[in-house]
C-alpha cells in the first residue's frame, strides 16, 4: 500500500510536467535563428492576367505551402524588389484571414480562389499590424507583393492569376 502511495503523486507529478511542456508549445513556429538575416528563395513566378486575358505584371514568388512557412510568410523580410512577392498554396479553399506581425513591410494582400481568380485584396497594409486582413470568400491561395502594388499596375478583384 506504502508503494501505491509513493507511486500516484510521482505519476501526477508527471503528468503535470508533461502538460506544462503541452501548454509551452502553443502552436508557435519555430523562427530563424536570426530572423534579421532571412532570406528567400524565389523558385517560381505569378502573372497576374487582365479580364480579357492580357498579362499585366509579374512577380518571382517564394512558395509556402506548409504549415511552418505559411505560418512565418513574410514576417522578418525586410527588403522585397517590386517584382517580387510570396504565394501561399493551400490543400483547400476556405476562407481565410492574414496578419502582419513581425513584418516590417506594408504588402498588398491578394486572396485568390481555387480558379485562380482574385477575390479579395488588401491594400498596403501596416506593417507589424495585428489587424486581421481576411475574406468571407473562399481562397485557396494567397500572393503578398510590395504595398502599392496592385494600384501601379492597376490589378482588381475578379482578375486572374496564372502560376508559372
Amino acid at each position: 500500500m506504502r508503494f501505491l502511495a509513493t507511486f500516484i503523486p510521482i505519476r501526477q507529478a508527471g503528468i503535470l510536467s508533461l502538460f506544462i511542456i503541452l501548454l509551452s508549445c502553443n502552436n508557435k513556429i519555430d523562427q530563424p535563428a536570426n530572423p534579421r538575416n532571412r532570406t528567400l528563395s524565389f523558385t517560381e513566378s505569378v502573372t497576374f492576367i487582365s479580364a480579357n486575358g492580357d498579362s499585366i505584371s509579374r512577380v518571382d514568388v517564394a512558395i509556402a505551402d506548409d504549415e511552418q512557412e505559411t505560418q512565418l510568410g513574410l514576417m522578418f523580410v525586410n527588403e522585397l524588389n517590386e517584382d517580387q512577392g510570396m504565394l501561399f498554396v493551400f490543400n483547400q479553399s476556405i476562407p481565410r484571414s492574414f496578419w502582419m506581425a513581425n513584418t516590417p513591410l506594408p504588402l498588398d494582400i491578394i486572396f485568390v480562389n481555387s480558379d485562380f481568380e482574385i477575390v479579395r485584396i488588401h491594400r498596403n497594409t501596416t506593417p507589424f499590424s495585428r489587424d486581421s486582413f481576411s475574406t468571407n470568400i473562399p481562397a485557396q491561395y494567397v500572393v503578398e507583393v510590395n504595398g502599392g502594388y496592385t494600384v501601379k499596375f492597376d490589378i482588381q478583384e475578379g482578375m486572374k492569376i496564372r502560376r508559372n
